[in-house]
């Protein structure tokens, strides 16, 4: 290398050494652009690329670009071209050749088209199966690499404990530790152990958004240390700690009347300070101007810009608006440090420098079409679908037997693609942008518009990948011997009736009828849920409830599959339902997953991530309730009603049986790993997987601890017959707390261990003494369970 080449771009100088030279070298302008962003959809406002005009809206360079697969109607190649165009502009038309970042969305597969529609989030996180998530991610990853997104605005390790918020849909559900353990699964598969090669993930939103006031969108959160801690800052430190999280992004709600997003309390003192997090902050999309516009804790946008950047904010998303001229002026000015923007400036060159984009800042755009809708992706999606469906009831009438001649598929959710969308699948979240009201002026947002509008051959939609419905999964599942008719029956929203006489029709005549009840995510209205569409029923909407009771009069049996992203109470129609599933947006390979189910070809084995309550009044109704939290004094329920859920968390049936026995647990310390361990065999006559779960509780501690904290979990595969032990290695830190003087702690004294296939249904427990004194640890240093799984020999 030649010796006048700057030392940031010598690939074999050390990667401190690459940012500060980096650093040392750009203008009070080159810095602040790297905190900003451009909309992809801004570079194309006539459907056509002008290098020379996109010099212009970047002289200095620009930190990220904002969505190019989520903003459009671009395929992969078209897509991939455009990134290395805009890319060739910031290396060749820019002073220092710093390379630009693309982010995109990808919750339940990469938000993109064509790409592969897997489940909603809580739908994999139903499937309680972390090596799953990993494979999936690892498809995520890979059709991102190809079109050159290489930051990935997902997973969303929200605990979601409202179901009237409309985004529980996002997240992995209620518990912080299957939150943790499914969200640090997706980020080793996206980011794999070399960002060079991988994908960098982003944990949203941090903290405490899921559990605002009212289960409402943005709504204040009130919330003590202790809780904010132990529950919802748990998955992130998961996912840090175990994966090495690239980047958090922060809520758009206050914790305790701290905005996070301009809240160094937030995301300096426990993100950084307590958790260890040590890489980027990237904003939610126009939270800095709500520092000014809806919490009112600025006066004007270089207050906002000052308070967001010294909270330990680092990139404005998705465009450069406060973190520019307003911020160089509070800089100039001398109301803010330049060391301040400095130490923003490192996190986003350094992860610039792992990402690999100084040696590789292009792709070959020609190839990115061959790793989108491969037959193996495809399978992957089938097989995470089957997975994730709950069977929450049957009487038997599940599987579906070859006795059938003739089977009615009825309901608003039997054979509609739109319906097996999340909110954030593509198309579905692109509706923001296609069905929105159409922009003026400059196309940023206004009215209902949510992004840009991209026009031309970058219209975004409607597309769809090939998508299986019910209807359709079901008639290829039973063949040409079983007559499947159909009847819509009603719509999801709505009160029309004249649809029912149908399908009572249908049903009358059928042996089984399978009634594909739904809701419609997404953001743009008309929808049932979905970021921004929260609700204060939990009931199914429209008239289907009235559906479920007509076809319930004809006698014929009724197979009832909830299709929601919604966490619906079911008490109405439950009672109709001979079987009883819930599915959750399931994405392109839905109907053939459902269809495996319901034939028997694959066991179900999901298990719900989150608790059904019976009526919205419980909520919010959750498995990890402190102490007491189970019943209401003096009379230990409601005065019209029970305290329990209706179905409760960890909870799905299978076509098989399964015994617990020989629980065994070794001596328990304050400092010494605790083995439990216990024998799963296969009593019935079906191949099945059983979700086999771990329960601790501290029977007496300093301050109010949970009744259940699930500490493990394991599926395990057998075969009529056999058996299988499952190990167990619980580290004590996994039992720390934060005791009354805010130290995280582990205390000796009872611990009760609960193993079951529910946080209701514990088949073996027992109490042991832990013994020792009393320790401190750090949350950002818990030991994660480890699980161990082998199968014994078949007893004849």
């Amino acid at each position: 290398m030649a010796s006048d080449q700057p030392r940031y771009k010598d690939p074999t100088q050390p990667l401190e050494t690459r940012v500060e030279d980096l650093l040392s070298r750009m203008t009070l302008d080159e810095k602040i652009a790297q905190l900003g962003c451009l909309w992809s959809t801004a570079l194309v406002p006539d459907g056509v690329f002008d290098a020379d005009a996109v010099a212009a809206k970047m002289p200095h360079g620009i930190g990220q670009i904002t969505r190019i697969g989520a903003s459009t109607g671009l395929r992969p190649a078209e897509s991939a071209a455009l990134m290395n165009a805009i890319q060739e502009v910031a290396l060749t038309r820019t002073r220092l050749g710093i390379p630009v970042i693309v982010h995109e969305e990808s919750v339940g597969g990469f938000c993109h088209r064509d790409a592969t529609v897997f489940p909603q989030a809580l739908g994999l996180a139903a499937t309680w199966d972390a090596a799953l998530l990993e494979q999936v991610a690892g498809v995520i990853r890979e059709q991102m690499l190809a079109v050159g997104a290489r930051l990935a605005l997902a997973p969303v390790l929200d605990v979601a404990r409202d179901p009237r918020w409309g985004r529980v849909e996002e997240t992995y559900g209620e518990d912080p530790v299957l939150a943790g353990t499914m969200g640090t699964a997706y980020v080793r598969g996206l980011q794999t152990d070399d960002l060079r090669r991988g994908v960098a993930a982003t944990g949203k939103h941090f903290l405490g958004y899921a559990m605002s006031e009212g289960g409402r969108n943005w709504g204040p959160v009130q919330l003590g240390p202790r809780e904010l801690r132990e529950v919802y800052a748990e998955p992130f430190a998961a996912a840090i700690r175990d994966a090495g999280l690239a980047a958090i992004m922060n809520s758009y709600a206050s914790v305790d009347g701290l905005p996070c997003a301009g809240s160094a309390a937030i995301l300096t003192d426990l993100l950084r300070g307590e958790l260890g997090f040590n890489g980027v902050v990237v904003a939610d999309y126009w939270s800095i101007p709500q520092l000014l516009e809806f919490h009112r804790v600025a006066a004007h946008p270089g207050e906002a810009a000052r308070l967001a950047l010294s909270a330990g904010l680092d990139v404005e998303l998705p465009a450069l608006q406060f973190y520019g001229e307003p911020l160089k002026r509070e800089i100039e000015a001398g109301r803010l440090p330049l060391e301040v923007l400095d130490t923003a400036v490192r996190r986003v060159l350094r992860l610039k420098f792992q990402l690999g984009l100084f040696e590789q800042p292009y792709v070959e755009a020609e190839a990115a079409g061959r790793v989108f809708q491969t037959p193996d992706q495809r399978a992957l999606a089938r097989r995470a679908v089957a997975e994730s469906v709950v069977l929450l009831a049957n009487d038997g009438v599940l599987p579906l037997g070859p006795q059938l001649k003739r089977v009615a598929v009825i309901g608003p959710g039997a054979d509609d693609v739109r319906l097996l969308q999340g909110d954030y699948h593509y198309p579905a979240h692109l509706e923001s942008i296609y069905l929105a009201p159409k922009p003026t002026g400059d196309g940023w947002q206004g009215g209902d518009t949510l992004t840009p509008h991209a026009g031309g051959a970058f219209a975004p939609g409607p597309y769809y990948t090939p998508h299986i419905t019910p209807l359709a999964g079901l008639r290829a599942a039973l063949g040409a011997d079983v007559e499947v008719v159909y009847a819509k029956g009603c719509d999801v929203l709505g009160d029309d009736r004249s649809g029912f006489a149908e399908a009572v029709a249908a049903a009358q005549t059928a042996d089984v009828a399978v009634v594909v009840v739904a809701g419609k995510s997404g953001l743009h209205r008309p929808v049932t849920v979905g970021e921004a569409n929260d609700a204060m029923d939990l009931d199914l909407t429209g008239v289907q409830n009235e559906l479920v009771a007509a076809l319930a009069a004809t006698g014929t049996p009724l197979v009832v599959v909830v299709l929601s992203g919604r966490v619906h109470t079911l008490e109405r129609i439950a009672p109709h339902a001979n079987a009883l599933l819930y599915l959750f947006p399931p994405g392109e390979e839905g109907g053939h997953g459902l269809a495996d189910v319901l034939t028997g070809r694959v066991a179900p084995s999901g298990r719900l991530p989150v608790t059904l309550p019976r009526k919205v009044g419980q909520v919010p109704i959750y498995a990890g309730h402190r102490a007491g939290g189970d019943r209401a004094m003096f009379f230990g329920d409601y005065s019209d009603g029970p305290p329990t859920p209706l179905f409760p968390f960890g909870h799905g049936l299978s076509y098989t049986s399964f015994a617990y026995e020989q629980l065994q647990v070794s001596s328990a310390t304050t400092r010494d790993p605790i083995t439990i361990s216990l024998l799963v065999r296969n009593t019935g006559q079906r191949a099945g997987e059983e979700v086999v779960q771990l329960y601790l509780r501290d029977c007496v501690a300093s301050v109010a601890r949970p009744d259940r904290i699930l500490a493990g979990f394991a599926r395990v595969a057998l075969e009529p017959g056999e058996a299988s032990t499952v190990t167990f290695t619980v580290h004590p830190s996994r039992l720390a707390f934060f005791d009354p003087q805010m130290r995280f702690v582990v205390e000796p004294g009872s611990l009760w261990i609960g193993v079951g296939a529910s946080s209701a249904d514990i088949r073996l427990e027992t109490t042991v003494e832990l013994g020792g004194e009393r320790v401190e640890y750090q949350q950002r240093a818990i030991v994660a369970t480890q699980v161990a799984v082998e199968r014994q020999p078949l007893l004849v």
